[in-house]
């Protein structure tokens, strides 16, 4: 173990609950293996108190951090730069450090475009459909966009109250990139079916089969996939929802969020190291804890 020393630099997560979560272990597990002197922390920040966390933690010269609910938003406002997806989709997960100048990125998208080619999905180019528009669906989509998908087919609620933001986003994406992004109502059976017909990938970026209510499933039949359409599920608890069970049972490629989750980790460390995470030790060591 890697002591802690008069030159060792902090790392941490500011949000709020924070006790929760494994990006401690990922993170000191990599410092440990590469030998990078550096310690990761949580710090219980809540959005009222987070200019002040920022200022300590510039002031510490802090390697960099991470943001989760409720500060992914209120970030912006203490920023010197953003990344290029972190404009799109204005929102931030990811803080760096460069010399005094706080850099935002979201790294969700990057996360989740890297496990779908894990799966040996190649997206470039073709179609995907997407269900959701909160903000691992707004990562995904701006990422996949960036990434050459040629179509996006994004469902949501008519109602929704993100309805506004990714219409923003859609029209920032046709301006931006090469990619189509077409919004969809939930309800719309007939499109639903039409764009599945026509997708490689089908995602679903909402809390529908998360647990508790682990019965639930988000798309009403699995016989509209296509014989070759790839399912993806955000959600890793339960490790396997009823739509990735569907999905599975019909004979098709079905992956859950456990990946993207240690993919996003993966680009906030190679972000403020310049190394590589090493992804796969830190996956067996997670399985051990």
């Amino acid at each position: 173990m890697i002591p802690i020393t008069g030159k060792t630099r902090i790392a941490g997560l500011l949000g709020s609950p924070v006790s929760h979560s494994i990006s401690p272990l990922m993170h000191n597990y990599s410092f440990q293996s590469l030998g990078i002197d550096c310690a990761y922390l949580c710090f219980d920040v809540k959005e009222e108190n987070l200019k002040e966390a920022v200022q300590g933690l510039l002031a510490l010269n802090v390697l960099g951090f991470n943001l989760t609910m409720p500060n992914k938003n209120k970030i912006l406002e203490y920023l010197d730069d953003l990344s290029p997806a972190a404009k799109f989709i204005g929102a931030v997960n990811t803080v760096e450090n460069r010399n005094g100048r706080l850099i935002g990125h979201n790294t969700d998208g990057v996360g989740f475009m890297r496990s779908v080619r894990e799966e040996g999905i190649s997206a470039a180019g073709k179609t995907i459909t997407l269900m959701g528009i909160g903000g691992a669906a707004t990562a995904i989509c701006a990422q996949a966009a960036l990434d050459g998908v040629k179509n996006i087919h994004v469902f949501a609620r008519a109602s929704s109250r993100h309805l506004a933001r990714i219409q923003n986003l859609a029209a920032v994406l046709e301006a931006s990139t090469s990619c189509h992004v077409s919004l969809h109502d939930n309800e719309n059976r007939t499109d639903l079916k039409q764009c599945l017909s026509e997708s490689v990938l089908f995602v679903n970026a909402t809390s529908v089969g998360m647990a508790p209510d682990t019965e639930a499933c988000i798309l009403p039949d699995i016989s509209w996939l296509p014989s070759g359409t790839a399912v993806a599920d955000i959600i890793y608890n339960p490790w396997e929802t009823r739509l990735l069970q569907k999905a599975r049972a019909a004979g098709l490629k079905a992956f859950n969020g456990y990946s993207m989750l240690l993919y996003q980790g993966a680009e906030a460390f190679r972000i403020w190291t310049g190394q590589e995470m090493p992804v796969e030790e830190v996956r067996k060591y997670l399985q051990e804890q």
